[in-house]
């Protein structure tokens, strides 16, 4: 699908526009499976409960003309009493229906995206009014989908409903010989036989419109190259932004780091490549620590400012490298390198003794 700017939308969503879909109402949902979900719950509230439902209507409905003749505008109590009685029986019948089917409603919504509520789907939207839009709808795939999809289902239960029925016909003479309570019980089977076979076709269609949703969900979700770019700099910061005050952090620590050399007690270099100071005070510190080190132009730079500040310069290429390597500047150096800078400290301390005596 191409975007503007003529990308083609060929990137995986991000973790961030999968969340703002999701606060928008745009999720992967079919609407097939509350369907045949709620056609199961009913057809499952009819068979075990079919039964005491139509004896309650029949109670109420036989009750209602019985009393007919005995009920009297003027008697008040009478006809509240036989009302409430009503009103309670009718209920009892239809929550005993609708609780389950509301029930398996919500569950196959539920299933699909879990229980979440947005404001944002129900917010007013005037670009929803607008006809080109709405007609874009009408020629849309998605449209072409539900399309087929309802075509489906007419063909579908049509076609169970008629095999299933054809396959009874040779039982319609023999129910002019039989009772109406066994002529609606033979009805109630045969409703009950297409329902469930319906059922059965609904519950493969639900399955492969979800799978559709899935990918369909995916296919809208996806991204150009450049929006993928532009989120990430909304997160991370632009890039050469990131790079310019990376740029000006090393000045600044190669600045404070240049201020530290005067204070060393010695510099060990490679001596041509690596350069790095040492500074140690006995009543301050447990170890020596590394004030400043660097390659190549910094190593040079350490070098001529220890040069400037008489900072003694000691040249020994396996411990330049081995504290380069191994300490951070500001950090003391490891045991196993005690001894040797001990060596190159007391040599050191030595010279400053011979100078200040002479």
């Amino acid at each position: 699908m191409p975007e503007s700017g003529g990308q083609e939308r060929t990137e995986k969503a991000t973790a961030k526009r999968r969340e703002e879909a999701r606060r928008k109402g745009q999720v992967a949902q079919s609407r097939e499976i509350p369907s045949v979900l709620i056609l199961m719950t009913a057809m499952g509230v009819f068979y075990f409960a079919g039964s005491w439902m139509f004896w309650n209507i029949t109670e109420v409905i036989g009750g209602v003309f019985e009393r007919l003749d005995t009920l009297r505008i003027e008697a008040v109590s009478d006809a509240s009493a036989f009302s409430t009685e009503i009103f309670k029986r009718t209920f009892l019948i239809l929550i005993s229906f609708f609780v389950p089917v509301l029930i398996a409603g919500m569950a196959g919504n539920i299933g699909q995206i879990g229980l979440e509520f947005h404001g944002e789907p129900l917010r007013p939207k005037l670009k929803k009014l607008n006809p080109i839009s709405g007609m874009k709808k009408f020629v849309s795939i998605k449209a072409l989908v539900e399309l087929v999809k309802s075509l489906f289902k007419v063909v579908v239960v049509s076609a169970i409903a008629y095999g299933v029925i054809k396959t009874e016909t040779v039982k319609f003479p023999g129910l002019m010989q039989q009772e109406v309570g066994d002529i609606l019980i033979f009805i109630g089977k045969l409703a009950f036989k297409v329902f469930f076979f319906v059922c059965l076709a609904l519950i493969i269609l639900a399955v492969l419109d979800y799978i559709y949703q899935r990918w369909q969900h995916e296919q809208d979700l996806k991204m150009t190259k450049q929006q993928v770019k532009d989120e990430r700099k909304q997160q991370e910061g632009d890039p050469r932004v990131k790079s310019r005050i990376r740029k000006v952090q090393m000045e600044m620590a190669a600045r404070r780091m240049m201020e530290a050399v005067p204070e060393a007690d010695v510099v060990i270099t490679n001596p041509i490549h690596l350069a790095v100071a040492l500074q140690f005070d006995a009543a301050k510190m447990v170890a020596p620590v590394v004030v400043a080190k660097g390659a190549g132009h910094l190593a040079e730079r350490i070098k001529e400012i220890a040069r400037n500040h008489q900072v003694p310069i000691i040249e020994d290429k396996p411990l330049a490298q081995a504290l380069h390597k191994m300490v951070e500047i500001g950090e003391y150096i490891p045991v196993e390198l005690y001894r040797t800078v001990a060596e190159v400290l007391a040599y050191v301390y030595r010279l400053k003794g011979m100078y200040q005596t002479a």
